[in-house]
């Protein structure tokens, strides 16, 4: 992945969420201007800073250099619960899995 390409796929993911950079600023806990200039002026974040983004994006980092290759073999139902989970905060994320893994039991 080239270093620019490392820019526009946090763009494309935030896209995908619909998120501004102001809402991944807040999911990541990094300046919202320190995330603006990465982002209009392609400076590549660290590895600490890209590892923030991607858990404010509750994305592994190998997921994030995979792309699209990880979610291939999703159906549509599976791919719209990931987006409405990924849209969540953290504390609506935790009580989502708390109820799921409840669910899985009585299944």
């Amino acid at each position: 992945m080239r270093d620019t390409d490392v820019i526009n796929h946090i763009k494309e993911l935030c896209a995908e969420r619909g998120w501004t950079y102001y809402r991944l600023a807040k999911a990541t806990g990094i300046p919202y201007s320190t995330l603006s200039n990465m982002i209009h002026r392609h400076n590549i974040p660290t590895i600490p800073t890209l590892q923030k983004i991607c858990d404010g994006m509750d994305i592994s980092l190998p997921d994030f250099f995979a792309g699209d290759h990880q979610g291939a073999h999703l159906t549509k139902a599976q791919h719209e619960f990931l987006d409405i989970f990924a849209s969540l905060s953290q504390r609506d994320k935790q009580l989502l899995k708390a109820y799921a893994k409840g669910l899985a039991k009585i299944v």
